[in-house]
């Protein structure tokens, strides 16, 4: 670091993205992408854009916010648009704790929710999962925190039932409570319907994932009108224009053209079976996961070395160095075809090992 640093900033440890890497084509089941390209409106609606990159954007997001709230059935000022859902998340962070307002979260999830505490210097505590990964919905009755839970749970892919989510919210109402739904639309239950009953909820989301906008970026907020400026006046205080023109016309058609996504998502959630099933009979433990992906581990090969073995085969998945899952791989879905593939490369590094000698790197077991 530069000696001009903040001393506030100098141990904050940055968020690790997934890797994007350029040095070969991979079939790329790290980052939770969709295998799916945008639908063909979405795409006219980007191109019409492109000769108006002169003017902003409209900071209101006037157009999509119609949409949206047509779509969510919410009324509009229930409604906030971002540059992805982790802006919303780290928004709401802000806005919401600080030193007097400390936050929880599960001890495995999303790796960012303690950058955005640390980055705002705010209290957090990691609440254990429980050993099968499942959230305890009674570790967060009546905690007295505000509170992050991404719904399906990442890297796990675990949901909790729409009941859960709402004994959570009704026994905190003197705290707010974020459900992080950046993965509902694969097998989950939103939670989106209990924001017109309870003030202190705030549901956010991304287009990432389910349509196929991970390139574009574009997230969302949905709460109670009073959330959502608060969440504003945070926007409008760092960055206004922070959904670009040709973002917010490829969200507005995505969500016209939801016949399109939707049969997506169920060709995913098809392809997420089967696969669950194939490394279920290679002797795999899964995860039921509700996600786009799926999260495994064998007890004949070490996650990271079946990572590293997948990558020399021009596959890619996520492994994550903590202890408490470097057992495990988190898996994207991919086309059949790119899973096939997955699963026959498995297959034979088993039989052969990772480094091609025909022994199995055993896990160590205590």
């Amino acid at each position: 670091m530069s000696r001009f640093f903040s001393e506030k900033y100098k141990n904050l440890t940055a968020y690790t993205p997934g890797e994007q890497p350029r040095d070969r084509r991979y079939i790329k089941l790290n980052t939770n992408e969709s295998p799916y390209p945008p639908s063909a409106p979405v795409m006219e609606a980007v191109a019409a854009e492109c000769g108006r990159l002169e003017l902003y954007s409209d900071p209101a997001c006037t157009e999509l916010v119609k949409t949206a709230s047509s779509y969510f059935d919410v009324p509009q000022d229930c409604l906030i648009m971002t540059n992805g859902s982790d802006e919303v998340l780290n928004f709401a962070f802000m806005a919401f704790s600080d030193a007097d307002h400390p936050i929880a979260f599960p001890d495995v999830t999303y790796g960012f929710y303690p950058v955005f505490a640390a980055l705002s210097g705010i209290p957090y505590e990691e609440i254990p999962l429980a050993e099968d990964f499942s959230v305890r919905v009674s570790d967060y009755v009546g905690i007295g925190k505000n509170i992050v839970l991404a719904n399906p749970n990442a890297p796990t892919g675990l949901a909790l039932p729409l009941s859960a989510i709402e004994e959570i919210v009704a026994s905190n109402l003197r705290h707010v409570v974020i459900i992080d739904e950046a993965y509902v639309d694969f097998g989950a239950e939103s939670a989106v319907p209990l924001v017109k009953k309870y003030d202190n909820l705030l549901v956010t989301g991304t287009f990432s994932k389910s349509r196929s906008m991970a390139g574009a970026r574009l997230g969302f907020g949905i709460g109670n009108p009073a959330l959502i400026r608060d969440l504003k006046t945070i926007q409008y205080s760092t960055n206004p224009y922070n959904v670009n023109r040709m973002t917010a016309a490829a969200g507005r058609a995505a969500l016209l053209d939801d016949g399109y996504y939707k049969e997506n998502c169920r060709k995913i959630a098809r392809t997420r079976e089967t696969t669950r099933q194939a490394l279920l009979a290679l002797g795999f433990e899964v995860t039921d996961s509700k996600a786009n992906f799926l999260f495994a581990r064998s007890e004949k090969i070490e996650g990271e070395a079946l990572a590293l073995a997948l990558r020399r085969r021009g596959i890619l998945v996520r492994h994550f160095a903590v202890p408490r899952i470097r057992a495990y791989n988190r898996i994207t879905i991919g086309t059949p075809e790119q899973m096939e593939t997955l699963l026959s490369a498995i297959k034979e590094i088993l039989e052969e090992g990772p480094d091609g000698t025909g022994k199995e790197a055993k896990r160590e077991t205590k």
